[in-house]
């Protein structure tokens, strides 16, 4: 079904959104999207160090957990 639009389609589509809600409103909606995406970036980036730092500090923090009775038998 989508398939089948073309550009003169989009372009009535474009041209029934910017009369139904003006110029204003979409210039604002599309500054809130920008916002909302740099949003997700930063989120992800902040997200993915959170997890580089926790795997390090895991590393780092191993310990020994052998029985005591096991551990002069090694």
């Amino acid at each position: 079904m989508l398939n089948n639009i073309g550009l003169p389609g989009l372009l009535l589509i474009a041209v029934v959104v910017l009369v139904l809600f003006g110029r204003g409103k979409i210039s604002s909606l599309m500054g809130e999207v920008g916002k909302g995406i740099t949003s997700f970036k930063k989120g992800v980036a902040e997200g993915s160090k959170e997890l580089e730092d926790e795997s390090k500090s895991a590393v780092d923090e191993a310990r020994d957990v052998t029985p005591a009775d096991q551990k002069d038998k090694a």
